[in-house]
């Protein structure tokens, strides 16, 4: 273990990718996990990839029986056998690709120290963080496409968390969603309007995050985004976040 200058709790030692793999699953969880083999299965809840999607978690790769019985599992539940692939994985997505599940949603992980994202804090009445979201903040949420089955993961989160709220010339514009797990504060469902797009509203609600991660003994605020989504990838790479690490999703097709 290794103490950040800041004096926040010490971030576990070894990759840094694994720790936020560990986080990520942490603040937004599956409904329900199931362990079959070497695989750990998810029931998301309508919740979408990152709380559906299967993950390989031990040595051995599944051979088609457990294969099979997991996408069982799945389809049981609802869901399009999903499964998340991470760096180092090649003999399990080689697997996968095999069976014929398409790579979907390769996604990129950007962190940074909280300290160094904290400074310039945003201006004041600019941003907040609330815990239970206001319903103003469910309302941006929903004119995002993000609906009450990922709201129901925000608050299946089990350690520190919080909303955060963004205002713009007086009016409500941004919203995010913040939860700590083992000295990493993972940021999520970062949304701006799009009329208060472009200018400043959400780096300084990063900012603000990474202050609140601070207050809750995290050295480091990360997020995952999508390889796709370039606008993002430019935000958090102009604020000094840096890749660490990713995976992406192999998904095949809900009927068997």
């Amino acid at each position: 273990m290794t103490r950040d200058s800041s004096g926040t709790r010490p971030r576990p030692t070894g990759s840094l990718s694994t720790s936020l793999d560990a986080a990520l699953g942490a603040t937004w969880p599956a409904l329900e996990t199931r362990r079959l083999g070497p695989l750990t299965l998810r029931r998301g809840g309508g919740g979408g990839s990152r709380v559906s999607a299967a993950t390989q978690d031990a040595d051995g790769l599944p051979g088609g029986d457990i294969l099979d019985a997991a996408e069982a599992t799945m389809r049981s539940w609802t869901q399009a056998p999903t499964w998340r692939v991470r760096a180092g994985q090649a003999d399990f997505d080689a697997t996968l690709a095999a069976r014929g599940h398409a790579i979907v949603d390769p996604t990129l992980f950007y962190a940074a120290p909280a300290a160094a994202l904290a400074d310039p804090p945003p201006p004041r009445l600019a941003a907040f963080d609330i815990w239970p979201p206001l319903a103003i903040q469910h309302d941006i949420w929903r004119e995002a496409g993000i609906g009450p089955a990922r709201i129901a993961v925000m608050h299946r989160a089990s350690g520190p968390r919080t909303a955060l709220f963004g205002r713009a010339a007086d009016h409500p514009a941004a919203t995010g969603f913040l939860a700590a797990h083992d000295g990493i504060a993972m940021l999520h469902a970062l949304e701006v309007r799009p009329a208060q797009r472009r200018h400043g509203l959400a780096r300084h609600l990063v900012a603000h995050a990474a202050a609140w991660a601070l207050r809750h003994d995290c050295a480091t605020l990360a997020v995952a985004v999508t390889e796709a989504n370039a606008p993002a990838r430019a935000l958090y790479a102009g604020l000094g976040m840096a890749e660490a690490g990713g995976y992406h999703y192999r998904k095949g097709p809900l009927d068997a």
